[in-house]
């Protein structure tokens, strides 16, 4: 493994590795140190709790030092685009920025949001793919516009955690929230769950679909996978007989740079796309699951989130022992 961009990348077996890795990490098994020694770059250009946090402290925990670089903020603004001139507000290149870094780090871990503005630039990830252009040690993905793979393994190792090892019905149903929100979650966590060989039902509203290239390879890897693809868009009866439920919501890509109408189309879905106590009822005892931050009663009503279904709390830890996973890997 060179990169960590997308589960994509990697086999089930793979996959399957890494969590158990992981779960070992977890059950402290592992007390080795392949971070003995080396620093990591963290490269911030948006908020975080957890992914920060949890790469903080488990680069420490390996024996290494983290190096927190916040681009506008702690460091110089990035342009990433090539052949550009840069007389606008961008002061560094990337092509500079990652090859002086990478003098003095052994990873570096990138975070960086969709802006959007434009599907069609966004899709590929322009940010992410100039690090691993311009970069000749690892990189990590800690979200990028199109993916989040770190969380998705996080998530996957959740659901094994508490519901064994064998297939399952999973739901991933869209949310309302006041204002569009990237792709990268829904996009992994799918991608994952058809990879590991479950069966994956997505619900949404008309408008929100993902992206058409990529579904087909979810439905194309669930099929080599033994899982299944389903895509609905009824947010009741999506809930039926599943025993996992991934709430998220999204923007839909057809309003990327018009801010104003995406808000205007999902305003009168508020009270419908929610995930409240008549829904989990329909379930199979199913658990409840948020990557985190979640708006409480717009998102999820306090009753779901906190019962004893909800494994949000232990979904947030299990970033910090996949990531371990991933780092000792990569060093290896």
């Amino acid at each position: 493994m060179n990169n960590f961009l997308s589960t994509s990348d990697l086999s089930r077996d793979q996959l399957e590795k890494l969590i158990a890795e992981a779960m070992n990490f977890k059950n402290r098994a592992i007390t080795a140190k392949p971070l003995a020694g080396k620093s990591i770059a963290l490269v911030f250009f948006n908020p975080s709790l957890r992914t920060r946090a949890s790469m903080q402290v488990g680069i420490y925990e390996l024996g290494g030092n983290p190096v927190i670089l916040e681009p506008g903020g702690t460091s110089w603004t990035l342009e990433h685009r090539d052949g550009v001139v840069m007389d606008g507000n961008k002061t560094e290149h990337l092509k500079e920025f990652v090859r002086v870094l990478e003098r003095y780090v052994s990873a570096i871990g990138v975070r960086t949001f969709a802006e959007l503005k434009d599907w069609e630039i966004e899709r590929t990830d322009p940010v992410l793919a100039a690090f691993e252009t311009y970069a000749s040690i690892p990189i990590i993905n800690l979200e990028s516009a199109m993916h989040h793979p770190c969380q998705s393994l996080a998530d996957m190792m959740t659901i094994r955690e508490k519901l064994g090892p064998e297939r399952k019905k999973v739901l991933m149903t869209w949310a309302w929230h006041p204002k569009p929100l990237p792709m990268a979650v829904p996009n992994s966590f799918a991608l994952a769950t058809a990879q590991l060989g479950h069966d994956l039902r997505i619900t949404h509203p008309k408008g929100y679909e993902l992206d058409e290239e990529l579904l087909d390879q979810i439905e194309r890897v669930a099929d080599q996978s033994g899982g299944s693809v389903e895509i609905t868009n009824d947010p009741d009866e999506a809930f039926n007989d599943v025993e996992v439920v991934y709430a998220k919501s999204w923007g839909g890509s057809q309003f990327y740079g018009n801010l104003d109408a995406d808000i205007a189309y999902r305003l009168p879905l508020r009270d419908q796309w929610i995930v409240d106590e008549q829904k989990m009822a329909r379930t199979r005892d199913g658990i409840f699951m948020h990557c985190l931050p979640v708006r409480r009663n717009v998102i999820v009503t306090d009753a779901v989130i906190d019962s004893a279904r909800s494994v949000v709390i232990d979904e947030a830890e299990n970033r910090l022992h996949v990531q371990k996973a991933i780092l000792a890997s990569l060093m290896a």
